[in-house]
């Protein structure tokens, strides 16, 4: 199944996904975005996936792009985001 530039994976066939969850992690070379969208009510029902995008913009836009094209409303979207600070070397 190809959606939306992810590229998911789920056992199920004509899939119908209630909730989704996303982690945007900055990286060496843009960010890691992984997201797993999921059937609350039948959790079996699941697909996951990961991205490399060039800016956080452009993961969001991912993640937006997922929620619109399965229905998915706000309330039921779960984001994760953790940035480098480079100044001070932490991250948060």
């Amino acid at each position: 199944m190809s959606s939306s530039g992810f590229r998911l994976k789920s056992d199920v066939e004509k899939p119908r996904f209630t909730d989704l969850f996303a982690s945007i992690s900055e990286e060496d070379e843009g960010y890691s975005v992984q997201v797993r969208l999921y059937d609350q009510a039948r959790p079996e029902n699941a697909a996951w996936g990961e991205e490399i995008a060039d800016s956080v913009e452009t993961a969001s836009m991912l993640v937006e792009a997922l929620a619109a094209e399965f229905s998915i409303p706000q309330a039921r979207i779960k984001i994760e985001i953790r940035m480098s600070n480079l100044t001070t070397g932490t991250r948060h």
